[in-house]
């Protein structure tokens, strides 16, 4: 993982949580409340995608983002660039996509002087905030382009390096339904996600408001809620929260439970995964904990961080088995019971709310039709 964001002059910003931590954290929780609501005048709902996806960026980390076309994945993240007046680019991936397509290519070209000379022209990837649609549309010799951009936040052509300006954030789709024309990703590639999002349908009443503003002359107005150097300082920020010693053990031991080698693994994993989750799982925990705490308005991490941003953190880095995958069972389950194995007793199953009635059900109810 990448040490602290640095300005654009090479001095690394001193945020007001060195100063004063709690104010510090308070501001940072408002400023996330204010985005979600202004964010909210466009996108209907997905709380939980939104908060995520905000976390990542305050851990400066990259985000997978799967679920089934039309729930508005283009629309979050552009619009999310919008509010934090970052610059945004699409990249649509098909599989004649070519790695120079994505990070630029050198080229004859004429300078000023009127003399002709070799230049790189850059490609889309010099931008803030990256969308790679459908990244698993395009063969891995492209999908591999954005290896170097993610992990060095810099891109090599020839024996130039270019570095990206910070903050940076890779942004990928992928349809979880449709498989025929695709290639999976690298491990190597996932690993380099901080998150993997779920994105799923909308609550019949969101889906509701959804129909109600796209298909009437609706247009929210937006503004800029954030500035770039402000999240650099909020990033920052987010590097300076505080977790003891006990939760950075505890976040280590959830992890390499993950690992059906690992002596202390439970005999479900053993039984279901082939491969559990590395170094860089323990890094992207810790630090989504930290971000998670801090736009919460609090200075110091606690379980129910490490809790909340768990799934995310690990549903793209465990491998199941065939045995698993013959019994139905999907990452976030053996998430679940990881947790619940715990000899700690931090982590309680959260209760299981009751259904809430949605306009359909009270209209049904009232008419007698339930």
């Amino acid at each position: 993982m990448d040490s602290d964001p640095m300005n654009q002059d090479g001095r690394t910003p001193q945020p007001e949580l060195a100063v004063d931590p709690r104010r510090a954290a308070e501001r940072i929780g408002a400023m996330f409340d204010r985005l979600r609501s202004v964010l909210a005048r466009r996108i209907v709902g997905q709380d939980r995608v939104v908060q995520e996806i905000f976390v990542a960026i305050l851990a400066e980390g990259h985000c997978l983002l799967v679920g089934v076309p039309g729930l508005a994945k283009t629309l979050i993240v552009s619009t999310i660039a919008e509010l934090l007046s970052l610059r945004f680019k699409r990249i649509q991936f098909t599989p004649d996509l070519m790695p120079s397509d994505i990070t630029g290519a050198t080229m004859i070209a004429d300078d000023a002087a009127g003399s002709r000379d070799f230049q790189f022209l850059k490609g889309p990837i010099f931008a803030n905030v990256i969308l790679a649609d459908e990244i698993n549309r395009t063969p891995p010799k492209t999908q591999s382009a954005l290896m170097e951009a993610m992990e060095e936040r810099q891109v090599t052509a020839g024996t130039q390096r270019f570095p990206l300006e910070r903050p940076f954030f890779v942004l990928a789709t992928q349809n979880p339904i449709e498989q025929e024309g695709t290639y999976n990703l690298p491990v190597s590639q996932k690993d380099r996600f901080l998150f993997n999002v779920l994105i799923d349908y909308p609550e019949a009443e969101e889906e509701f408001q959804i129909l109600r503003q796209t298909t009437s002359s609706y247009r929210p107005d937006m503004e800029t809620v954030i500035e770039g150097p402000e999240i650099l300082n909020a990033i920052a920020a987010a590097r300076r929260v505080e977790i003891s010693d006990r939760l950075v053990d505890y976040a280590t031991r959830i992890i390499r439970r993950s690992r059906p080698a690992d002596p202390h693994a439970p005999e479900f994993v053993r039984e279901w995964l082939a491969w559990g989750g590395g170094p860089r799982a323990i890094q992207a925990l810790i630090l989504g904990a930290k971000a998670h705490a801090i736009i919460s308005g609090r200075i110091a991490v606690e379980a129910s961080d490490l809790h909340r941003i768990l799934a995310p953190t690990l549903r793209h880095r465990i491998i199941l088995n065939y045995h698993a995958e013959a019994e139905g069972v999907d990452p976030d389950s053996v998430i679940e019971r990881i947790l619940e194995s715990m000899p700690d007793g931090l982590y309680s199953r959260p209760r299981v709310v009751a259904k809430k009635w949605t306009w359909i059900d009270r209209i049904l109810h009232r008419t007698g039709r339930s």
